[in-house]
């Protein structure tokens, strides 16, 4: 039997994405074991906190995230309704994810202006609204639209067959908010950095606009994307940019709290502990 160069083309995407989301799993199951003393000396040393919270779940949905990918790329299934189930749940997941990831940066920003609530009124005023527009756009497109299975035997999975330019405004609204966050990280970092050029300071200015940056170049990936590439391919690149997002934020918030920890111990002054974002001076 001959298979047009569409479904040639959609069975190489799902085979791809398969393999990637694999490899996703991997190595969040290895960055995982990576970091598993240092984590449960977090959970179980560091005190109850809102933030503490923030970084379990921001911490654990890849997981689940990744779980249903590999669900949906390996289990055969001619079950567009379900097909449509589990990539809206999958969204809600996603954009759950997202939203902790930038919430820690939005908190580390307010930290870096000395806790200024106008600043935070701001941050999450933007924040939110950018939020909104996406959750409306991202529904208004995966709710209605048609999935597909591979016409080629012995490839499983499904994807989005009909797509939409308008997802690449949601990751257009998220590279203008994450601009916002560095601009106002750089012009802190450049009034502070001769007055609080601690070890902690350094690190959580290098952090952010690591994150930003790791951000940006998703992003302008994801845009692109939306506009120009079909089958599983966008699908993939959106759960990429959120989980890698989610592990940055944990593994970066991670190492903070243990530099905070040491540098308490050791009788240094600490002005930006990582377990509850308020100030606090520990003296020798």
């Amino acid at each position: 039997m001959e298979y047009s160069s569409e479904d040639i083309a959609a069975a190489k995407s799902l085979q791809f994405a398969s393999y990637i989301y694999a490899s996703m799993a991997t190595f969040w199951v290895y960055d995982y074991a990576c970091s598993l003393h240092e984590e449960w000396t977090f959970l179980l040393q560091s005190h109850w906190s809102k933030l503490k919270g923030l970084y379990i779940v921001t911490r654990y949905l890849p997981f689940i995230i990744l779980t249903i990918s590999l669900y949906l790329g390996f289990t055969p299934s001619g079950n567009s309704g379900k097909c449509r189930m589990f990539y809206s749940i999958n969204t809600c997941l996603c954009i759950v994810s997202v939203i902790c990831s930038e919430c820690f940066f939005i908190l580390r920003t307010y930290a870096l202006w000395n806790k200024n609530r106008i600043l935070l009124v701001v941050m999450l005023s933007a924040f939110f609204v950018s939020l909104a527009a996406s959750f409306c756009i991202s529904f208004a497109t995966v709710a209605p639209a048609a999935y597909a299975t591979s016409a080629v035997p012995g490839i499983t999975g499904c994807y989005q067959s009909s797509t939409s330019f308008h997802l690449f405004i949601p990751f257009l609204l998220l590279f203008a908010f994450e601009l916002g966050l560095v601009i106002l990280t750089l012009i802190r970092a450049i009034q502070s950095w001769r007055i609080n050029p601690t070890r902690l300071y350094v690190s959580l200015v290098k952090h952010n606009i690591f994150y930003y940056t790791c951000g940006f170049l998703l992003s302008v990936t994801n845009i692109f994307a939306s506009m120009f590439l079909q089958y599983s391919y966008p699908a993939l690149l959106y759960d990429f940019q959120f989980v890698m997002l989610a592990i940055l934020a944990t593994r970066m918030h991670l190492h903070l709290w243990h530099m905070s920890q040491r540098a308490h111990n050791s009788g240094a002054i600490v002005y930006i502990p990582m377990s509850d974002m308020s100030p606090v001076t520990s003296t020798a």
